[in-house]
């Protein structure tokens, strides 16, 4: 239970962010109450139901360097060794050498020794991508995988001489799956700190990929909801917020059109909806610009079920996507490997799907199946029982070289930014979003120990500006 003089704090927004600020303050000893304007906390990482299961409304895959995410999923009652499955670093393409593939897949070894193995052992690699792969790391080790100067990641692997055949199968994937923007227009300071914590990490564990078991509102936010409420808080769902203003010590939300005060807010909303809440504010105009500015990228995430026999080798596929020729997957999962109660069902990620998303669901579905069919050697697939497409339509902003992004203060006292959008090495990852939440939280209790009547939550202890990934 919360004490009676306990900080009263509204977090607005029930995504990864808000539920991580949420879970922090509450361990903190604040008074939490959770706002959700929708019927289920997880914001653009929920479960759905789907066809009567429980699914995504997109696939994740997470890393073993999140360890933000790992400690506040441990935290709140979630076990990651039974919620997550664990892969060493890999990129797996079906037939790498009669489809013009590769195989990557790093084995259980000490880095960096578990990357030059499998660099050693890749399938579909010549000599000359080996070696241009060799040097890129070799290079970006001895620049601190840091840039001074941002460009576009095209511009990167130019500088650095990738190969064609390297681009095709390797970086360009990795730079769409991790940024969710094409590599002509992505962001090379931010895709050199995703390759750090993962083809470049220096514990093997922190480059691993972790696979959910099962629907991503039970693999943290409905944990998240039960731990706030078992320290005292309250969870609120179908509540939007409307308005904010001032009010005495503190500061008054207009919920569904009724007043309640705070003594602090955790704006966790979309970048969008942040800004429509602080643009009345004339001292936080420019703010409200900025989270208004930004450009958003699609991930559209394709189901298709088969009969509950069906078993795919591997648990997940890299496929080579080609719009130009209707082969549009990037990505396919095995979800009845993941979770026991999804048998016969696969998904099939799109990111920066802006083209696909003009597409008709069915007209995508059946590209997408016709492309399994045709890259796994198995017809079957060009005719699965049911399918459905759920497209996230700003998945995540534009991760472009040179972005501004704000850190989670606010120059309103007391209110603070959480979100995966704010100011961090790492494009709009879960594990952004969770880091940025801890940090407004920690913001907010730094003020915590002084007399009610003296707090002063301006700014609240200037060291939250970013929320990067280490």
């Amino acid at each position: 239970m919360s004490a009676p003089d306990a900080v009263r704090v509204a977090v607005v927004g029930g995504g990864w962010s808000g539920c991580a600020a949420a879970s922090e303050l509450a361990r903190g000893g604040a008074d939490v109450t959770l706002l959700e304007s929708a019927r289920a906390l997880g914001g653009r990482a929920r479960g759905v139901e789907v066809q009567g299961r429980m699914l995504d409304n997109g696939q994740h895959i997470l890393l073993g360097a999140y360890g933000e995410t790992l400690r506040l999923m441990k935290e709140v009652g979630v076990d990651p060794d039974a919620a997550l499955l664990r892969l060493p670093v890999q990129m797996r393409y079906p037939f790498p050498q009669q489809n013009g593939g590769m195989d990557f897949v790093a084995p259980r070894w000490p880095a960096p020794f578990h990357l030059m193995a499998a660099l050693l052992r890749a399938k579909g690699l010549t000599r000359a991508d080996k070696l241009a792969l060799a040097r890129f790391n070799s290079a970006a080790k001895m620049m601190g995988w840091e840039l001074y100067h941002d460009c576009s990641v095209t511009e990167l692997l130019d500088r650095f001489d990738q190969t064609p055949n390297l681009n095709r199968l390797l970086w360009h994937p990795l730079c769409i799956a991790a940024l969710n923007t094409p590599p002509e227009r992505a962001s090379s300071k931010v895709f050199l700190a995703v390759l750090r914590d993962s083809l470049g990490a220096r514990r093997r564990a922190a480059s691993d990929m972790l696979l959910p078991r099962t629907d991503m509102g039970r693999l943290f936010p409905q944990a998240v909801a039960k731990y706030i409420e078992r320290h005292g808080g309250s969870v609120r769902l179908g509540v939007k917020a409307e308005a904010l203003a001032a009010h005495e010590d503190g500061w008054q939300l207009t919920l569904n059109g009724t007043l309640e005060s705070f003594d602090a807010v955790v704006l966790a909303t979309p970048a969008t909806v942040s800004a429509s809440l602080l643009a009345p504010h004339p001292e936080a105009a420019e703010l409200s610009a900025q989270l208004g500015g930004f450009g958003y990228e699609p991930i559209a995430t394709c189901y298709l079920q088969y009969d509950p026999s069906l078993r795919l080798e591997l648990p997940f596929y890299a496929l080579l996507d080609d719009p130009g020729r209707n082969r549009w997957g990037q990505f396919a999962f095995d979800r009845g490997q993941l979770d026991a109660n999804h048998p016969g069902l696969l998904a099939v990620v799109v990111s920066a799907a802006g083209d696909a998303a003009s597409l008709k669901q069915d007209a995508l579905a059946g590209s997408i199946a016709a492309q399994l069919a045709q890259d796994l050697r198995r017809p079957e697939l060009a005719a699965p029982q049911w399918s459905r497409v759920i497209t996230e339509k700003r998945a995540t902003f534009s991760c472009t070289p040179g972005l501004a992004r704000p850190g989670v203060d606010t120059p309103l006292p007391g209110v603070l930014l959480a979100g995966d959008y704010t100011a961090s090495d790492y494009p709009a990852t879960l594990e952004t979003a969770v880091r940025s939440g801890v940090a407004a939280a920690t913001a907010i209790l730094a003020c915590d120990t002084l007399p009610r009547e003296k707090r002063s939550l301006s700014h609240a202890g200037g060291a939250t500006g970013s929320a990067s990934v280490q």
